[in-house]
């Protein structure tokens, strides 16, 4: 993107510890140099790419309220008291998700074709559950109550051998009360179920606070990665009375709207022979090249991150989309678990040329005014809408969404080099338009809320770093029943984030409220940077120090702040953070 900052070139991620290898001793927790991702010696399967329709999720259907008391919904009614302003924000829908496993079709060629083993979610009605999810359409003062459960087999005995059948499902970012958040810590195993109240009102009741494109994902401590990789996740999506999901309503942003407003979530898989899905461990008996003398495999876990090799899009393949000759919003979100991307459009026949695209939301948070780009860049877990014109073409004419950021091998992250051609992810077949376009590219779009210094109560610094096979902050690792901030309800603070390593990256996500970012390195941003904006996730390359200021309002409890390269996440990466009373802070 022209008016971004460029990202530092990356090196390799340290070596660390597993907290799920079996049968290791101590002596056995440090990764050897040269460790290599298996999808080097063990690829998936080929298949033939745009030959798949793209999956478009189904929007979730509430429930009526006494449908939770059925054994059905769960067998229990709603219990007001186990929510913060329960009364104050009663839902107006009520939903019910199951959590289960099932067979799963990324491709139709074999080995494929016969089902790969998923896990995902199904609501009252549906035959069958869907990876990733149901869409939700969620409004601006319409509170949610939303019950998820469990209904995954037991620990020894799921199909999906690499993940934990116990779950804690994270609304991402929402502005959403300690016990309905999803945190690390308030996991749910098999046979039991959680209650979620989502309030949807701004924080602090802000309209410039609204934000638009939110994510839910699995969140289990330790298991993250796995369990969202096994297909636990999909998207919520907030509207409001300008973002209103009504491209022809006077008074509105006017964005593409109904069937053309698509949401794309992002993942990189890799599979055995058979077409089932396979996690990073490596062969339990270590070994070396003979030609080079390197390390090759082990029964361990990888700590750099986990790489795949068959791009996914809506968990499929690299899927078709028929367009019409006339506006779409794409909501781009990289659903990881460690792969970064830098997304381009190509029209099919122009190999040295890139499409504009129309960049309005970073982080799920619309832009004070759209960007024209040449390119959307992503970390795990970060999100652009982006509109695309396909006015521009003609029938018939092919559009590639293109990757062209190179990864390391090891699964470290950036290789430092783009690809003259990169991976096609996706391609978009044009047809003809079948009526008007409504649909219109406001000017302006959300300000952005004022910076108040004057209600600063002090400054925070997180230093991310790789210490004696550890990923850590400020030296020290997860622990879930240890605060390591005091916030007070109603301030606001300066954090800085520091990476003290000079060859890794770390996507940090900071759960509840947005921030905005003060300085990078030292640096203001510029006022057409994408990053000056409301965001919840920062990229911190090699050596980079950034500042941001936030508040913490309306809700008083735990949340957490980590590494959202979710294997980094799963070896300790991460903080608790609780928000408390003004007078008891730290």
């Amino acid at each position: 993107m022209a008016t971004r900052r460029e990202v530092l070139k990356l090196g390799a991620i340290g070596t660390g510890i597993t907290l799920l290898a079996p049968k290791l001793g101590m002596a056995d927790l440090v990764f050897p140099d040269g460790f290599r991702q298996s999808i080097l010696d063990n690829p998936s399967p080929p298949v033939t790419p745009f030959v798949v329709p793209l999956n478009v999720m189904p929007i979730a259907k509430a429930v009526r309220e006494s449908f939770l008391t059925t054994p059905e919904g769960g067998g229990t009614p709603v219990d007001p008291h186990r929510h913060q302003r329960f009364n104050e924000f009663k839902p107006k829908k009520f939903y019910v998700n199951y959590i289960e496993e099932f067979l799963w079709q990324y491709h139709t060629d074999p080995p494929y074709n016969t089902g790969s083993w998923a896990w995902g979610f199904r609501e009252p009605g549906m035959k069958t559950g869907i990876t990733p999810g149901l869409t939700f359409h969620a409004k601006y003062g319409e509170p949610v109550f939303l019950r998820r459960i469990n209904n995954l087999p037991p620990v020894g005995s799921a199909n999906v051998g690499f993940a934990l059948p116990s779950t804690t499902i994270h609304l991402h970012n929402g502005h959403t009360a300690s016990e309905s958040d999803g945190i690390p810590q308030d996991f749910f195993n098999p046979g039991e179920h959680w209650d979620h109240h989502y309030a949807n009102f701004p924080a602090g009741f802000d309209e410039r606070e609204i934000m638009t494109t939110l994510w839910y994902h699995d969140h289990r401590e330790n298991f993250t990665a796995p369990n969202v990789y096994a297909g636990l996740n999909g998207f919520y999506l907030l509207f409001d009375e300008k973002d209103a999901n009504d491209e022809t309503k006077l008074g509105t942003f006017r964005l593409p709207s109904g069937k053309y407003d698509v949401p794309l979530i992002l993942h990189d898989c890799q599979f055995d022979q058979n077409g089932q899905p396979v996690w990073d461990f490596s062969d339990p008996t270590p070994t070396t090249d003979p030609a080079t003398g390197e390390y090759i495999g082990s029964e361990m876990y990888t700590t750099f991150g986990m790489l795949g090799d068959r791009f996914t899009v809506n968990r499929i393949i690299q899927p078709y989309f028929k367009v019409e000759a006339r506006k779409y919003r794409f909501r781009v979100l990289n659903g990881g678990p460690s792969r970064l991307y830098q997304l381009y459009l190509q029209k099919e026949g122009t190999p040295d040329k890139f499409d504009p695209l129309v960049v309005i939301s970073t982080d799920g948070n619309l832009l004070p005014a759209p960007i024209v780009a040449d390119h959307i860049r992503l970390g795990v877990a970060q999100r652009h809408d982006i509109i695309i014109d396909f006015s521009k073409y003609q029938p018939g004419d092919q559009i590639y969404l293109v990757n062209r950021m190179e990864m390391r091998s090891d699964g470290a992250g950036w290789s430092g080099r783009l690809l003259d051609q990169g991976d096609q992810i996706m391609r978009f077949d044009v047809i003809a338009a079948t009526g008007p376009d409504p649909s219109r590219i406001p000017a302006k779009m959300r300000e952005l809320p004022e910076i108040r210094m004057d209600k600063v109560r002090r400054e925070r610094l997180f230093v991310f770093d790789y210490d004696n096979g550890l990923w850590t902050i400020n030296g020290k690792l997860f622990d879930p029943n240890r605060s390591d901030a005091l916030i007070e309800q109603g301030s606001a603070e300066i954090w800085t984030f520091r990476n003290a390593g000079d060859s890794w990256m770390h996507p940090i996500h900071t759960h509840f409220e947005e921030f905005q970012i003060l300085e990078i390195n030292g640096r203001p941003l510029g006022k057409d940077d994408v990053d000056r904006a409301r965001k919840d996730v920062i990229m911190l390359g090699p050596n980079e120090e950034v500042k941001f200021y936030s508040r913490w309002r309306d809700f008083l409890g735990k949340h957490v702040m980590h590494c959202h390269n979710v294997v980094h996440e799963d070896h300790a990466m991460m903080i608790r953070w609780d928000i408390v009373p003004p007078g008891q802070g730290d």
